[in-house]
């Protein structure tokens, strides 16, 4: 008989571990499974996040944005650097590894000391809440769980005609692994993904060209900051193509020929290395047997309601498998909330003030309503902005660039969006967030004092800009 447990979690990224966490913390007994093993041939919890995805990809992009600020920016601080400048990629890479593996035992740790089951195997979900095992062997065994919480993640999405090699074609996983700097490298998708490796190893030396279908950058953020960012990135030098769709990739004498499709004609650019970073889906493939009861759309994502639950009884999906943004911190909020309500208690997440981030220089964010979206809903709405270049700490860090603007109803003043481009976006974003989960103000942001010189000061004029009364920049 297989053992039985109040809740089997599948998948170990930051929505399954979270998830499993949690409901060990509310008394229930939990299981965790997971098959990703580490460099080292361990089990590595964390998902595609922690070991490929968001940490170690903020490990390269801090180590080349020192290497490009020794070059290109500590002359104006006086600083002196004696001699030509170099780049380890090998300690660089050995750097991100070491992070990674931190983390991933860190989660180890924590699922330990909650007294978390983690099993090792790949997890696939049978009828009446039966767990099917597989482990590296090939060997299997079964558990149950009163309650399910399917959480396998996301992986990247192929295109027709560009087949992955690992080597010459890349998702980001391998460009996350390149052993020298790429003389060329092509990147298809000018988004998240592509913006942030595009611009690690163009920092180290690439000739970086991105090639986005799309006719604008970034269509999902609001378009005032796309234009910015189109504007910066220009400047530091990557060279983006809208409305460039690829249509195939060929391997010739170890380089990649790319044939486009442009507003010109067919075309072809030939590249060292070629980064495939379209997008990604639900990793549902092989997780579900017959008669699970479980509703897949025909994205292939687990079809869940408000509150995460499945078609299935007492079966519930979070994260990247289903609705919403592709987000870890989405997905954690998502296992926590499921495993209060499964306990009984009042699990929440509001999708409407999920922030986006994007960790390039400068970083970009934003959370709630575009004023696209506003315009296109038929919503009155005020806008305020306020540029970093009039911020005194902006100016004394040597990083002005970029603006804060917010979006409100005009009637209400209730704020509806906030999008930064500049310094410290990711973390500015968050008083936006708290203002608008609970259904603040404009005003409310306007009459906070913020702390003088800051970066948030920003944030504070662009609410006062919003009512015509921002004091250190003309209305």
């Amino acid at each position: 008989m297989s053992e039985h447990f109040d809740v089997v979690v599948v998948g170990a990224g930051p929505a399954g571990y979270v998830a499993a966490i949690r409901a060990a913390q509310l008394g229930l007994k939990t299981a965790c499974i997971d098959e990703r093993l580490g460099k080292d041939g361990k089990p590595a919890p964390g998902g595609t996040c922690l070991n490929v995805g968001c940490i170690p990809s903020k490990a390269l992009l801090d180590s080349s944005k020192h290497y490009h600020h020794v070059q290109h920016q500590y002359a104006a601080h006086g600083i002196n650097i004696a001699g030509p400048v170099s780049m380890d990629v090998d300690t660089m890479l050995e750097r991100k590894n070491k992070i990674v593996k931190q983390l991933t035992g860190g989660v180890t740790q924590l699922l330990k000391a909650n007294k978390v089951e983690f099993i090792c195997g790949r997890g696939r979900l049978l009828p009446e809440r039966q767990v099917q095992i597989t482990d590296a062997d090939g060997e299997q065994r079964q558990i149950s769980g009163e309650h399910i919480i399917l959480a396998a993640g996301s992986i990247p999405v192929a295109i027709p005609n560009v087949e992955f090699d690992g080597r010459y074609i890349v998702d980001n996983e391998g460009a996350l692994e390149f052993g020298q700097v790429p003389q060329r490298l092509g990147v298809i998708g000018a988004g998240v993904i592509g913006l942030e490796l595009g611009s690690v190893w163009k920092r180290l030396g690439s000739e970086v060209i991105l090639l986005e279908a799309l006719d604008d950058l970034l269509a999902a953020a609001d378009k005032d900051v796309g234009k910015a960012a189109g504007r910066e990135f220009k400047k530091q030098g990557l060279d983006i193509r809208l409305g460039t769709l690829v249509q195939g990739a060929q391997i010739v004498n170890g380089e990649v020929i790319v044939t486009l499709e442009t507003k010109d004609g067919q075309e072809s650019i030939t590249v060292d290395r070629l980064l495939v970073a379209v997008g990604r889906k639900a990793n549902t493939a092989e997780l579900l047997a017959e008669g699970t009861g479980v509703n897949i759309n025909q994205r292939g994502q687990i079809e869940v309601d408000d509150h995460c639950r499945t078609s299935a009884e007492n079966v519930w999906a979070i994260g990247d498998a289903v609705r919403g943004p592709m987000l870890a911190h989405k997905g954690s909020e998502e296992g926590i909330a499921v495993a209060e309500t499964i306990a009984g208690q009042a699990g929440h997440i509001n999708l409407e003030t999920v922030p986006w981030v994007i960790y390039t220089d400068p970083e970009i964010a934003w959370v709630g309503k575009t004023e696209q979206e506003l315009q296109e809903a038929g919503i009155d709405y005020s806008s305020g902005s306020f540029p970093f270049a009039a911020t005194g700490r902006g100016l004394a860090m040597g990083d002005a660039t970029g603006m804060v603007k917010l979006l409100a109803d005009a009637e209400t003043d209730r704020l509806l969006g906030a999008h930064i481009i500049g310094p410290n976006a990711s973390e500015l974003i968050a008083e936006c967030v708290v203002t608008m989960e609970f259904a603040g103000c404009a005003e409310d942001l306007a009459r906070i004092v913020h702390a003088h010189p800051t970066l948030s000061e920003a944030v504070h004029e662009a609410a006062l800009n919003a009512d015509k009364r921002a004091i250190h920049r003309v209305n």
